[in-house]
């Protein structure tokens, strides 16, 4: 008999790629539809417009650099602090600014010549713009005293003492803490125009000291040398040595970070999207922060922390958005489609981990100090930014690329498998086809998955057989490791921290050795009194323990004076805290007063942060958990998330303590030894890498909560959402360590501090913790991982976000033979045969057998949300956020602080302006859906 393949609309199709019928792709594109995805769309379409808006971005940012690093303070502290008003006091109240030192090596200070162009040299550098005073060892009227602090102990080097006047913004009040109204943006402008005045001050006084050592030369001092140094001097180069390691970090992470990506995506093309992304938010960084300045002053932990979270979460989001693109590639959608699906899930995964990274930073704005609540909004900011670059600019690139964008070849591989094994399954009736993991599966009722066979499967089918032993072996590994915070101490100017590569630190290194002078004094007090009467009121201190000199006081203008005391042993020691609680306690008689230095200014910081602590780790909570309940429905799943995350930080913080105070491998890894952490660096660590810890939960939770929404058990759910998002989490993870690793090269110890305590963080975070005691503690946990009350269950069922619903991905179809069916048996054109039950055209065209009867399914509207009910959830998690946003601007503007309550609210913001936006465009997308459902076939 003669046979033809089946017509087309019987015959299975077949393809590599999977291919859609029309319509599971109507519907896709229908439900794909959301904010996120439209957004994402839009700019795959319109990705010229897009490239163009970003590349002025881009052109601002860098043009932003300059005046973002020439605007770094280095006092840090709220203006109520008592050693910080002294500052205060000093600037309105004294015609003198810093003092630039000049140290003069190698030369014999008895020659005649030397004194001669010593002298000369006084004479010059008193003509320079903003010089105040010159004093040298060879001036008439000095002390013999006084001659000997500006003259080396062998003789052979000597000082030059400049003060910088003081500019005139600084005496007339404009400057300092400014009104409640434009004051603050008023007092910023003008700090930044002293700084740039004295910056270039300084620069002209370094020109000319090092154009001396030649005039020396020629005089026969062969052997002479002139180095700079004095707090301004240093505040300078600090700042310059500040953005070289910033540079000099971002270029050696950028290759390496892309040389990784290549090997995780097997290609260049998709490994550069995270990285341009990453080269923008850098910049869009720059932007954030010279607008930051002009509210508030900001450090050089400031630029470095929010440089780092740039770059790492811009890697960490192009990363999950590129991957999860090239899975949908591999299940058999067309470019457009698979990016509509990618950003309609892996897009909302993306902006839920942004909101949770800046709901986490939202505790620094509760510090009263000005530089704290800089990096606060600063980090807000730029992790906001960072998820625009990457659902924005990443959807452009995607659209110029997406040619040679291949799909995941894993995914495909094991498509291809499981469609082979199915093919096999309808010939073996058994059907030794699944794994281990997949009979384990199905024996608990759920249905054969191929990700029950990977390696992050294996891992956590592993854990769940000893979920006691793991959970508890995890945390006493992590307890230990926290042992050292025991012994950790603060410090707020720490020498071991700068690096002796920088010429003012090596001056200051002389003065102490070599010239019996300090920097500055372990204590100074300020008081409006006479110079006389303050030296009566601290003779009472010569004599008290742990005190090694008491210096003459001075007058620092009308009715204003000084006088400094050092102390025995760590200038910011208990010691020197002590001694500045005694003498607060005792002040002079007369006036005002105020206690300030490292010692006092240490004190200060330290009370500020202890008094506001409990407030900042309130809002990051209850911040967490709002937004991880949204998410989840449980309250169970925030707590635990918290716990772990506690004990991830403690363990970073012993590593810390470990390598920095200990010198454990500090020194084969080229690290700077110190006394102490900066509380600043300690406070910023704790809330960035908390932030950067509960961006890979949102990461891991969205994959098991698809899997529970599903109706799998929950140790299924758990194997399963490890499976998929393990990767993910390991290859952001590895990318985060290698780009805070290669900040760890910069020279300055807060740089190492900051990139170290961040790498080790989130490698902690991303393998032991996401990998080994999650799911240890939700497999012990069980269906309780979902527990909540009841009247929350209703909240969330109103409030809650909710997984974005797509068509299944199509399945690749089995390998099978073609079907063959019969040829009709030609006849005469006017042949009627008679109706019989074994002629060929009756057996012919006799059904085979009874149609297959198919279980019913809910009818599309029966599954279908209706708008009234997107609306709703929309608009209530808008106002869910919007409300504890409202008190936090009302808290600022209650304080007086108009601008950064406005900074505040805009920044933040967005998160509910997006879900605003949502609760409008939704609905007629839900409609859509709706009509594609029920839309014939």
């Amino acid at each position: 008999m003669v046979r033809h393949p089946a017509p087309e609309k019987d015959r299975p199709h077949h393809s590599t790629h999977g291919r859609q019928t029309r319509e599971t792709v109507e519907s896709t594109m229908a439900e794909a539809q959301g904010l996120i995805a439209r957004t994402g769309n839009w700019c795959f379409r319109h990705r010229w417009q897009t490239l163009l808006i970003w590349a002025v971005a881009v052109a601002i940012g860098v043009l932003s650099a300059g005046p973002v690093f020439s605007s770094i303070s280095s006092t840090s502290g709220s203006s109520t602090m008592e050693s910080i008003e002294a500052g205060a006091v000093l600037d309105k109240g004294s015609e003198r600014g810093g003092t630039v030192i000049g140290v003069i090596d190698g030369v014999d200070t008895a020659a005649p010549a030397v004194g001669e162009d010593v002298r000369s040299l006084a004479g010059t550098l008193q003509r320079v713009a903003g010089v105040a005073e010159v004093v040298t060892p060879y001036d008439a009227g000095l002390s013999a005293a006084e001659t000997a602090m500006l003259t080396a102990k062998d003789k052979r080097g000597l000082l030059v003492q400049i003060t910088l006047s003081r500019p005139a913004d600084g005496k007339d009040g404009k400057g300092g803490k400014g009104g409640k109204d434009g004051g603050n943006n008023d007092a910023a402008k003008d700090e930044t125009k002293d700084a740039e005045a004295e910056a270039a001050t300084v620069d002209a006084l370094t020109d000319t000291l090092h154009a001396f050592t030649a005039t020396l030369v020629d005089s026969g001092q062969t052997g002479a040398r002139v180095t700079v140094g004095g707090e301004p001097a240093m505040e300078k180069q600090l700042n310059e040595r500040a953005s070289e390691d910033l540079l000099g970090a971002e270029t050696l992470s950028l290759p390496i970070t892309l040389i990784v990506l290549v090997f995780i995506f097997g290609g260049v093309i998709a490994a550069g999207l995270p990285v341009l992304g990453a080269v923008v938010s850098i910049a869009a960084s720059m932007t954030i922060l010279l607008l930051i300045t002009r509210f508030t002053s900001i450090t050089s932990d400031a630029v470095t922390v929010v440089t780092l979270l740039g770059m790492g979460l811009s890697i960490d989001y192009g990363l999950l958005l590129v991957a999860r693109y090239r899975e949908e590639l591999a299940a058999g959608y067309g470019p457009e489609q698979a990016l509509n699906r990618s950003w309609a899930t892996a897009g909302r995964t993306i902006t839920f981990s942004a909101l949770t990274v800046a709901a986490a930073l939202t505790g620094l704005l509760m510090f009263d100090i000005p530089e704290l609540a800089a990096v606060g909004a600063a980090g807000v900011a730029i992790a906001l930014a960072s998820m625009l670059v990457a659902l924005t600019l990443t959807a452009a690139l995607t659209g110029f690329a997406y040619k040679r964008i291949k799909p995941a070849k894993r995914r495909k591989r094991r498509g291809e498998a499981r469609g082979e094994g199915q093919a096999r399954g309808e010939v073996h009736a058994r059907g030794e086809v699944h794994a281990r993991g997949e009979a384990q599966s199905q024996a608990q009722g759920a249905p054969v998955d191929a990700s029950e066979t990977g390696v992050f499967a294996g891992l956590a089918r592993r854990v769940q057989r000893r979920p006691v032993t793991t959970m508890l072996v995890t945390g006493v590994a992590l307890v230990a490791a926290s042992l050292p915070v025991l012994s950790m101490s603060m410090h707020l100017s720490d020498p071991g921290a700068l690096p002796r590569t920088l010429e003012s630190v090596r001056v200051t290194d002389q003065l102490t050795d070599r010239f019996d002078l300090p920097a500055t004094p372990t204590i100074t007090v300020v008081a409006r009194t006479d110079a006389a009467a303050l030296d009566d009121w601290a003779r009472r201190w010569a004599d008290r323990p742990g005190v090694t000199r008491v210096y003459p006081a001075q007058e620092a203008g009308p009715g204003l004076a000084t006088l400094g005391i050092d102390t025995a042993g760590d200038p910011e020691g208990a010691t020197a805290r002590d001694l500045v609680h005694q003498i607060r306690a005792d002040r002079p008689s007369g006036g005002q007063s105020w206690v300030t230095g490292t010692a006092a200014a240490l004190d200060d910081v330290l009370q500020q942060i202890t008094d506001r602590l409990p407030l900042a780790i309130a809002v990051t909570f209850i911040a967490m958990i709002i937004l991880l309940f949204a998410m989840t429905g449980s309250i169970v799943v925030p707590l635990t998330a918290i716990a772990m995350n506690t004990l991830s930080l403690g363990a970073t913080f012993g590593l810390l303590a470990l390598v920095f105070q200990d010198g454990f491998l500090a020194g084969p890894l080229g690290l700077l030894t110190v006394d102490g952490f900066s509380p600043f660096t300690v406070v910023c660590v704790i809330a960035f890498a908390f932030g950067l810890s509960m961006d890979y939960e949102v990461f891991l939770l969205g994959r098991i909560k698809e899997y529970v929404a599903e109706g799998l058990p929950t140790d299924v759910a758990v194997r399963r959402g490890l499976q998929h998002s393990g990767r993910i989490i390991t290859s952001a993870g590895l990318l985060m360590v290698i780009v805070f690793g290669c900040f760890v090269t910069g020279s300055m110890g807060a740089i190492q501090q900051l990139g170290l305590g961040l790498a080790l963080a989130v490698a902690l975070d991303a393998t032991v913790v996401r990998c080994v005691l999650v799911p240890a503690v939700m497999t012990l946990l069980g269906e309780g991982n979902w527990w909540a009350p009841a009247w929350l269950k209703r909240v969330h069922g109103h409030i809650g976000l909710h997984e974005t619903v797509l068509p299944a991905a199509p399945e690749p179809a089995p390998t099978s033979p073609v079907r063959m069916e019969p040829l009709p048996i030609p006849l005469p054109r006017n042949h009627h045969p008679e109706p019989g039950p074994f002629t060929a055209t009756a057996v012919l065209n006799k059904p085979r057998t009874k149609p297959e009867v198919r279980p019913e399914t809910p009818s599309p509207e029966a599954q279908a949300p209706t708008p009234a009910a997107v609306r709703q959830a929309s608009l209530g998690m808008a106002y869910l956020w919007w409300f504890p946003l409202g008190l936090f601007g009302a808290h600022h503007f209650y304080l007086g602080k108009t601008r950064l309550g406005v900074l505040y609210l805009c920044t933040v913001g967005l998160g509910g302006i997006g879900w605003l936006v949502n609760a409008f465009i939704l609905p007629s997308q839900v409609r859509k859906t709706n009509e594609a459902r029920n839309r014939p076939s």
